[in-house]
């Protein structure tokens, strides 16, 4: 297999100018304008015209292949699925009707453009040290001043940068796994279980709670969609496909991202 670097763990990926992916077996494609921000109307249009202007570029370079790949792994989310309270959900649930929701639509519509094998993984919230939501918790957990956000009954679905890397492993090899496929651990927790935990591996206490009013002033729409949106997502379909977790548990994945 002809390998581009992708974070160090040797999986195809299409560099941001679509160069040369000629000869590749497999492309990765996780590019998108990042949402951990305060929204504005030109924010929300990056945040979709990224993905799916981005996707659709990429499709167009597959289809131009003499020898074409034969997967596209596309990265999405679970944001398609809305808020959705205590609902359990697998890749048989409907969408959510919101901005997220739409955004994650149109991009998975993208990708299913390809002619060629394509997986759509949703993922979850990425557990890693070096960036995302958990890189933005630590310093507030570091400092005694960590807590639950909102009322912390809201889910959060979740999974380990390491287990992510062999999820992406995984869709590239497994023929018979094409469409949406939820990339998240097994077992999803509250707000407020995940704010227990992550002091319990700090050794810190979890007891200073952000009030979701506070969270609304400080990153307005943002907030809801992301921060204190209840989405409870399992990955059935990875499950039925045998792939196996390492990580399944919250604090075992803290440990091990948190180890380094």
């Amino acid at each position: 297999m002809r390998t581009l670097r992708l974070d160090g763990h040797g999986v195809i990926a299409v560099p941001r100018d679509q160069a040369d992916i000629g000869g590749a077996d497999a492309v990765v494609h996780l590019a998108g304008a990042p949402i951990a921000v305060r929204w504005t109307a030109r924010r929300k249009r990056e945040m979709l015209e990224s993905r799916v202007q981005g996707t659709r570029r990429i499709v167009e370079a597959i289809a131009r292949q003499e020898r074409a790949p034969r997967v596209l792994v596309c990265a999405s989310a679970i944001g398609f699925y809305g808020d959705r309270g205590n609902e359990e959900l697998t890749e048989e649930s409907g969408p959510g009707s919101d901005f997220l929701a739409q955004v994650v639509r149109e991009w998975e519509d993208a990708a299913r453009a390809a002619q060629v094998r394509s997986v759509q993984l949703r993922f979850g919230i990425v557990l890693s040290p070096h960036g995302g939501a958990l890189a933005k918790m630590l310093p507030a957990f570091r400092l005694w001043v960590g807590g639950r956000l909102g009322s912390g009954a809201q889910w959060m679905s979740w999974i380990g940068l390491h287990d992510l890397v062999r999820v992406i492993r995984f869709a590239i090899d497994s023929d018979a796994l094409g469409g949406p496929v939820n990339a998240v651990a097994p077992q999803p927790v509250t707000n407020a279980e995940f704010a227990a935990t992550l002091g319990r591996v700090l050794r810190r206490p979890a007891v200073i709670p952000v009030p979701a009013i506070a969270l609304h002033a400080l990153f307005g729409e943002m907030a809801g969609l992301t921060m204190l949106v209840s989405q409870r997502v399992k990955p059935a379909r990875l499950e039925r496909a045998g792939f196996r977790f390492e990580s399944p548990a919250l604090e075992g994945a803290l440990r091990h991202e948190l180890s380094g």
